[in-house]
């Protein structure tokens, strides 16, 4: 008779078993001035509270100075005015002097030392919003189209994500108790040993959990990216319900083929009225089926693809009660912004600011403060693509905020050539311990190049969607790129061709490795090929993807 070995889970689920409450020792931690960072242990459970132990890798030379990065938990992306001038003052006074908007509607404040964690996350309470669960093993930032342009059915939109963002919340006392009391929990008072969260139970979700909401025909969320994503059904200026997608994520190791990007599977149509209770299901399908022994192998999109869709589907309506219709048929065009002054279907009208790689700072960081001062009534909405819309101005608003914004220098019109339009990049270096090569830092500069390379060869503002990121996790949402490069080591990079301009496509990898000071001579032949052999209004991705890849021989994962 044979004994099973036990599973051996890993360290992460073993320390949230211990201290369900994720309070570790981290307000001991704050109140002590000789320490000038977080244990490991404390550092797993500093994410759940929406920050990463870090360190500034530009220094390691002369000895580790560790900073934090703290990100706000901001549904949907959107903030007031008054919102805005409370991050940018705590940019100003605890971190780096810029605000860093992610891919996910969020904001990420960078170089941030321990001293100032408290007084920054308690502040941004106290604006109302907040950062439990920015990261960690639950659901992150909920994120809904930002665009006010196309129909009234966004407000209903947001409210649904809004809704869904409240209900996936995670409960810990443990939160307030740190950033706000300033108190350190007793972990072994049987109230914290013993709590169990009402939806994640007592160790969370084996990883982290990402949704996003959008409205076709734009696809500016990236939406199958997600782990779930709901697409709205709209007719007549009404949500009539939406199409769940699930089983998404970008993440991968270089090397490791158990590990891949995947595009969620459409599972079927719902009614508004049952949002929360599909949300909860899926959560609670990645939370009892996850893979628990190995990180790398955590998140939901494996479950549904070792399982199959129609085990997923079955699953959430056991779970949620709900009989799946048919998917409703839709289309997706664009992942794009808008930049410019537009006019929404209310009349008002929303101004898209490019924010070159997601950094605000400088001269259009000062011009957002004044914005925000002047305009109290502006609504202020991160993009999924790093951007930042001004929304509901009225004419005059529109006149001036266009005056305000030029007298910095800070355009209106025209404001970023087509690549640099189209383009995303993680952060990695400095800040980020797990890049392994440039990424934002290196990225202008790389565009500037190519564009240099497409003047020459006939391509002449001709939009190709760029994403870089230093190191294969996928945050940039690379995968789905029509041009990606992922950081290898210094210097070096992985490229991967073929996505489309309306994220329904993977990419493929196509080189393994390239070094930097060689990109011309390797994507020049690429793009010549690229004049002579597309076809009528064809895109570079598309091109790639019918012709180009397929002859490829293919490259080492």
């Amino acid at each position: 008779m044979s004994i099973e070995s036990p599973v051996k889970l890993t360290h992460n689920e073993e320390i949230k078993a211990a201290i369900p409450t994720l309070a570790g020792t981290i307000a001991a931690t704050i109140a002590d001035e000789s320490a000038d960072h977080f244990s490991d242990d404390d550092n797993q459970f500093l994410k759940f509270h929406g920050s990463y132990q870090q360190d500034d890798r530009d220094l390691r030379k002369t000895g580790k100075k560790y900073i934090m990065m703290i990100r706000g938990r901001i549904p949907g992306g959107v903030m007031t005015a008054n919102q805005w001038c409370v991050f940018d003052d705590l940019a100003t006074k605890y971190g780096n002097n810029t605000l860093r908007i992610t891919t996910r509607q969020s904001i990420q404040f960078h170089g941030v030392v321990k001293s100032g964690l408290r007084p920054l996350i308690k502040k941004i309470n106290e604006s109302l919003l907040s950062t439990l669960a920015g990261c960690g093993d639950v659901n992150r930032n909920v994120m809904v189209a930002p665009t006010p342009a196309y129909t009234k059915a966004r407000d209903q939109v947001f409210a649904d994500a809004y809704k869904v963002a409240m209900a996936l919340a995670p409960q810990t006392k443990a939160y307030h108790s740190i950033w706000i009391d300033g108190v350190q929990l007793d972990n072994e008072a049987p109230e914290n040993k013993n709590f169990v969260d009402p939806l994640y139970g007592q160790t969370y979700l084996p990883r982290k959990f990402k949704i996003g909401f959008v409205i076709p025909p734009v696809n500016d969320m990236d939406v199958f990216t997600n782990c779930l994503g709901f697409i709205a059904i709209v007719e007549n200026d009404q949500v009539i319900g939406y199409n769940l997608c699930a089983g998404g994520g970008m993440g991968r190791s270089h090397g490791n083929v158990q590990t891949y990007p995947r595009m969620a599977d459409v599972i079927g149509f719902l009614t508004p009225d049952k949002l929360v209770d599909a949300a909860k299901a899926v959560l609670t399908i990645h939370r009892d089926f996850g893979d628990r022994t190995d990180r790398k192998h955590a998140r939901l999109k494996y479950v549904v693809a070792e399982r199959g869709v129609d085990w997923t589907r079955a699953e959430i309506e056991k779970r949620a009660g709900i009989k799946f219709a048919p998917a409703k048929p839709c289309r997706f065009t664009t992942t794009a912004d808008l930049l410019g002054w537009h006019k929404a279907i209310d009349g008002k009208w929303f101004l898209g600011m490019f924010v070159e790689t997601g950094r605000v700072k400088n001269a259009q960081k000062i011009a957002l403060r004044e914005v925000a001062e002047k305009f109290p009534g502006i609504e202020f909405r991160l993009s999924a693509n790093q951007n930042v819309i001004l929304a509901n101005a009225t004419d005059a608003d529109k006149t001036a905020i266009t005056t305000l914004l030029n007298s910095h220098g800070v355009k209106t019109e025209n404001q970023a050539r087509l690549l640099h339009a189209a383009a995303m990049a993680c952060p990695s270096l400095p800040t980020c311990g797990l890049g392994l090569a440039e990424s934002e830092r290196m990225l202008p500069g790389m565009i500037n190049r190519i564009e240099k390379l497409c003047d020459e060869v006939g391509l002449t503002n001709e939009e190709i969607i760029i994403r870089s990121t230093g190191c294969p996790n996928g945050c940039a949402r690379p995968y789905m790129a029509e041009l990606a490069f992922v950081g290898k080591a210094p210097g070096r990079y992985q490229v991967w061709l073929g996505g489309n301009a309306s994220g329904t496509r993977l990419n493929r990898i196509w080189k393994d490795v390239i070094k930097e000071a060689e990109l011309e001579t390797e994507l020049r032949p690429v793009l010549v090929r690229f004049v002579k052999e597309r076809s009528a209004g064809e895109r570079f991705g598309d091109w790639c993807d019918r012709v180009f890849l397929n002859e490829q021989p293919k490259a080492n994962n």
